[in-house]
């Protein structure tokens, strides 16, 4: 027995598609991406801060002020006494910082004083434990 084959019946017949499925592939990778994505836990950059509770009861007297002044030169001033240096600035901050009740330092740099004098003063509170410092006088730089 013998098979006839012609090269009409070939034609006829669909070709053979040898390429992968890829749909049902896709599908699954998406669901483990999805999968993947929720199962990551959610990275908080955040810093930790000591927030106060409520609102506060307003304090009984306000508290005293001490203003210090940054000249245009970088010179300062404690109420408007003179200060020679740093190490002036330093004792002057220690002293606040010591008081139970610290008085709130204004600091007042002048509009063209450096920005060094005002962060040396800033470091300077820092350092010595002074809470409660403030920038006042902030309308001279709108135009």
């Amino acid at each position: 027995m013998a098979m006839n084959v012609s090269p009409d019946s070939a034609a006829n017949e669909p070709d053979v598609l040898v390429d992968i499925n890829t749909t049902p592939l896709i599908d699954v990778m998406l669901v483990l991406l999805i999968m993947l994505i929720i199962t990551i836990p959610i990275q908080m950059h955040s810093v930790k801060m000591n927030l106060p509770v409520g609102n506060p009861p307003p304090p009984a007297a306000p508290p005293p002020v001490v203003q210090v002044d940054i000249r245009p030169d970088g010179g300062l001033t404690w109420n408007g006494t003179p200060l020679s240096g740093r190490a002036d600035l330093e004792q002057h901050m220690a002293q606040v910082a010591a008081q139970t009740d610290q008085p709130e330092i204004h600091l007042l740099p002048d509009r063209l004083s450096p920005y060094s004098a005002v962060a040396e003063v800033l470091a300077a509170a820092q350092r010595e434990g002074a809470t409660r410092i403030g920038l006042i006088g902030n309308e001279q730089y709108m135009q």
